[in-house]
């Protein structure tokens, strides 16, 4: 992100998301929202438990915010084993990376957070680890040195990422089982604001839990963000209730609009709309634009707009679309030169 605060719809992790650990489900008959990932993963715990064995390395990606630490929590707690979390950045060196495995027992779970930064150096020592739960250790130097095998337990790596495609072929190959993580649909968001609201202790009408869930992108993180800043918001200039139009008047106040849209990303959308007459406009250029990282586009903004059909991504660069130039108020005109959609 820039040096501007932080987005309050940023799915990325923020210093005040540390209370998200007590609201965190601990098992897959908490878990909301993903029934398909859900369904899959009771099946792999049910047959690992059946032949008592360790589960087979699991790979999660999708954006940002959907839950993909919370389900290796939920695998760990579920198999009754240990969790050692780290992530990919943090992995600096073989070494470290030796530390971490030597220390695991039998059954444990290896969650590696971003493992898409993981450097190639790490990856190679990782491979034999995943595949073959051995490491492989260079003992001197030079004419001296020599290749030391250390037998490793049973153990389970957990990856996450945001970036599959940045995830290498051969890492991507050692695991058994890869799932995506889509956004949350408007049911299960009113459901998982309900259940922070109740462990929160906050009084939430269904009108005012209707309101924050559909302001918080398809996003758990976001929503649960959303409900602390109404919070706060209702204890200060309300009653201490959360209805339709407390919800309503605190989001506005944070300028969420009514389809989650932040500052940031109106900006993405106007700058293309009135300097680049609706597209199609290069990434670094929008990026430019605004002064953002293209990365920070890329990753945190466009998923969103995306999937709520306001960008496209043309062969050309981006386009903003009717529905777009609509949700902005902007007069939409068709252009006789409007460039192919990538399918």
């Amino acid at each position: 992100m820039s040096a501007e605060t932080e987005r309050i719809t940023d799915p990325e992790p923020q210093l005040e998301d540390r209370i998200d650990q007590t609201l965190r489900p601990t098992s897959l008959k908490e878990l909301i929202g993903q029934d398909q990932v859900k369904q899959n993963l009771d099946i792999l715990i049910s047959a690992a438990r059946k032949r008592k064995e360790s589960l087979d390395h699991v790979l999660f990606y999708g954006p940002p915010g959907l839950g993909k630490t919370t389900l290796a929590h939920v695998l760990a707690n579920e198999m009754g084993v240990n969790i050692k979390i780290t992530s990919g950045p943090a992995i600096e060196r073989t070494g470290d990376l030796a530390a971490i495995l030597t220390n695991l027992r039998a059954g444990d779970i290896l969650f590696i957070d971003e493992i898409h930064r993981l450097g190639r150096a790490v990856e190679e020592i990782l491979y034999p680890a995943m595949e073959d739960y051995a490491l492989d250790i260079v003992i001197g130097k030079g004419p001296a040195a020599r290749s030391l095998r250390l037998k490793l337990p049973r153990f389970t790596v957990i990856g996450a990422t945001t970036r599959l495609a940045l995830v290498t072929a051969p890492l991507r190959a050692r695991f058994g089982a890869v799932y995506r993580l889509d956004y949350y649909d408007q049911a299960a968001m009113r459901e998982i604001v309900r259940r922070a609201a109740n462990l929160l202790r906050v009084e939430a009408d269904r009108t005012g839990i209707e309101e924050i869930a559909r302001r918080a992108r398809g996003t758990p993180r976001v929503a649960l963000r959303l409900l602390r800043r109404v919070r706060d918001f209702t204890q200060v200039r309300a009653d201490g209730l959360i209805n339709q139009q407390i919800a309503r008047d605190a989001l506005d106040l944070l300028a969420v609009d009514e389809l989650g849209l932040d500052d940031v990303d109106r900006r993405v959308l106007i700058t293309v709309i009135e300097k680049y007459n609706g597209g199609p406009v290069g990434l670094a250029t929008i990026a430019a634009s605004i002064s953002e990282e293209p990365d920070t586009i890329m990753d945190v903004v466009e998923p969103y707009l995306l999937q709520l059909g306001f960008l496209d991504r043309t062969p050309q660069g981006r386009v903003v679309t009717k529905f777009a130039y609509e949700h902005l108020h902007y007069p939409y005109h068709l252009k006789e030169d409007q460039p192919r959609l990538i399918p």
